[in-house]
């Protein structure tokens, strides 16, 4: 498609004459029909609230097509208006604008709906089987409209998908402020989300989705990385490296797809179980595995000698985790690390398939037979915390990866707590990411290059290595590992080819390490050196993003785990110190319900202004979440904050007073 052709398609929004209706594409991965739940008053009323998108000279035709639809998957997705042209993040300028900042915003909507990136495009969900960017098309259309055509001094507020209006505001205000399911907490219940989602109201924008600063796997692969490399050290009975151990896991989708490249990186054998074939292929094609596996035999063969030869290689095995570690058991085959990463927190539409049943079975059962599909999966879950549990007993070092695995299983009746009622095992949060980053400020800070221009980004990947590397000079002993693993990283980023979709990086950094390197960026781009603006964002699975207690705050034991005042606090102090968009949302990898967590995107144009907020915002966006840890007695957030207030004189914090243990246990 021409440029202009694209601009004016983007500046049409809805279309005044329907275009053709569209054929279903098999040739794309597509969202697992839904739960039947509605009523038929609700199904009414489902119609009638999508039909409010279209002029009524259309509602005769439109209205059954999109009941054909509600029938067919459970959702109203209206394929019909689905875009002719490809879906990709541009170059910015290609982007029809009247504000620079909300062309990056588009630029980085159409990244989030990228075949390459999203798991499932055609229902405009990126990843976790249910993350969401839009709930139909009309609303991608109508969005996509408004941001062409708004000004620096107009705010674009979305409700969960509905882009609700352009809205008077100025120029330091976000350019879009995003909620995300932000239901009354007593309809916060998976089913609440499937009638609620079904009806049109709300959806689920897991965490970078619904935000528009999903990159790809690779947000995950580095994360990922840092834990598997943190948890071999774990391990590491005289300081050995990684070189020969084994980790299992299962998940080859959305975020889950970076395991394999991960292993690589950290230098593992992995095996990642994956029942999705077109999944596992996509991995594969995509280089982010190494072999392709579909009899349990030759899996099992092919580890041995893995391990025997300490090789560095990537497993995707096409069939069920469940098998995978029942019969490593059966073979004696060591397993030094184990996790999990399919979407459990989404286990009854297509988060979790169970053992015993194919792929196509378990899509079929759960629209179908939807209860005794439940009970399949948590037949599944209890199977596999059995053979989880013989392989710890023997030394595997199993832990939680955030997505509800222990919380599931333990819901299912699988032997995976304690007599307290703790979890056996660990979240990755409690025993890695939580001490050894979070609480001393280090989180996933991610950039987008809007050039679409991979030089670009080999220049900001120097960029942040110099900053890096000047700043550890004078670090702390504390952080040093912290900076020398994302160093090591960021100098490895190329090499990798972590780029899926547009050209973004990210690493983890701390507060002075997040300005700096966005100071660098903003002024590269003033002065030429970067030939388009940066996006900042990052994942909110961070310091200060999200209050989660079986995941990002499972780490803080003052009981406040299940309070949520600093995912809000956090959203609503980034967008007044200058964020260029502010999202706010209930639910995420650990599902609807048990979450909040909120995000920013940021566009450095290389203006005084940019550089003025930068420097506002990031502090407070990681500072924010280290004040909340200390005051949990964090002792790593309790060094960190400290050393912040021996920097900056005009912050004050609440330090903590530490009550000794004794006191307290001569009163019971």
């Amino acid at each position: 498609m021409k440029s202009q052709d694209f601009k004016n398609a983007i500046l049409q929004g809805i279309p005044d004459e329907l275009p053709p209706k569209k054929e279903y594409d098999k040739s794309v991965t597509h969202a697992p029909k839904r739960k039947d739940i509605l009523s038929v008053e609700e199904k009414k009323l489902a119609l009638k609230n999508a039909l409010r998108y279209f002029d009524k000279k259309h509602h005769a035709v439109l209205a059954p097509e999109f009941k054909e639809e509600l029938d067919k998957y459970g959702r109203i997705y209206m394929y019909r208006f689905r875009p002719d042209y490809d879906m990709y993040a541009r170059n910015i300028e290609e982007y029809p604008y009247k504000s620079k900042q909300a062309a990056a915003i588009m630029l980085m909507i159409q990244n989030n709906l990228n075949p390459a990136v999203a798991q499932h495009p055609h229902e405009l969900i990126t990843y976790g089987g249910n993350g969401a960017v839009f709930q139909n098309w009309a609303q991608y259309l109508l969005t996509m409209q408004y941001l062409a055509t708004m000004t620096d001094e107009q705010t674009l507020v979305m409700y969960s998908g509905h882009p609700m209006g352009l809205f008077p505001s100025h120029k330091d205000a976000p350019r879009v402020v995003v909620t995300n399911g932000m239901m009354i907490p007593n309809y916060s219940k998976p089913d609440d989300w499937e009638r609620y989602n079904a009806l049109g109201v709300t959806q689920y924008g897991q965490m970078t989705a619904g935000s528009y600063m999903y990159i790809g796997p690779q947000g995950i692969v580095h994360g990922t990385t840092i834990t598997v490399l943190n948890a071999g050290r774990m391990v590491s009975k005289n300081g050995e490296g990684l070189q020969g151990k084994l980790f299992v896991t299962a998940g080859l989708g959305g975020m889950s797809g970076a395991q394999p490249k991960a292993g690589n990186i950290a230098g593992v054998i992995s095996v990642t179980a994956e029942v999705n074939e077109a999944a596992a292929k996509k991995r594969f094609d995509q280089g982010w595995v190494d072999v392709l596996v579909y009899d349990i035999n030759e899996l099992v063969e092919k580890v041995k000698k893995s391990i025997q030869n300490k090789e560095v290689v990537s497993y995707a095995y096409v069939g069920n985790v469940v098998d995978v570690w029942e019969k490593f058991y059966e073979e004696n085959i060591y397993i030094d690390l184990g996790s999990d990463q399919t979407s459990l927190h989404n286990p009854w539409a297509g988060g979790y398939y169970p053992v015993g049943l194919s792929f196509e079975e378990a899509n079929k059962m759960m629209a179908d037979e939807p209860e005794k599909f439940k009970e399949y999966v948590r037949e599944s879950l209890r199977r596999q915390a059995d053979a989880i549990n013989k392989h710890t007993a023997k030394g595997t070092y199993f832990f939680d990866y955030g997505n509800a695995f222990l919380l599931e299983a333990s819901r299912a009746g699988a032997d995976i707590t304690k007599p307290d009622g703790t979890f056996k095992y660990p979240s990755y949060v409690q025993d890695i990411m939580g001490p050894m980053c979070f609480d001393f400020g280090f989180g996933p800070f991610r950039w987008v290059c809007t050039s679409g221009d991979p030089k670009d980004l080999e220049i900001t990947d120097k960029i942040a290595t110099d900053v890096l590397e000047k700043i550890m000079k004078t670090a702390p002993k504390e952080i040093n590992q912290q900076m020398q693993d994302n160093i090591q990283w960021i100098k490895g980023a190329q090499e990798n080819k972590l780029v899926v979709g547009s050209q973004a990086r990210i690493l983890y950094a701390d507060a002075e390490g997040r300005m700096k390197i966005a100071e660098a960026f903003n002024k590269a781009v003033a002065d030429g050196t970067l030939s388009a603006p940066v996006v900042l964002g990052r994942d909110h699975h961070d310091v200060s993003g999200t209050d989660s207690p079986y995941r990002e705050t499972s780490n803080i034991y003052d009981g406040s785990s299940f309070t949520a005042d600093m995912a809000i606090q956090n959203v609503i102090g980034d967008s007044f110190r200058g964020a260029t968009w502010v999202s706010i949302h209930n639910g995420g990898g650990v599902g609807w319900g048990e979450v909040i967590n909120g995000g920013f995107g940021m566009v450095l144009d290389g203006s005084d202004d940019a550089d003025r907020r930068l420097k506002s915002m990031l502090f407070w966006d990681v500072n924010n979440g280290i004040s909340r840890r200390s005051w949990a007695r964090n002792e790593n957030a309790l060094f960190a904050i400290k050393r912040e207030l021996e920097r900056t004189p005009n912050l004050k914090i609440t330090i903590p007073n530490i009550a000794d243990d004794n006191e307290i246990e001569k009163l019971f």
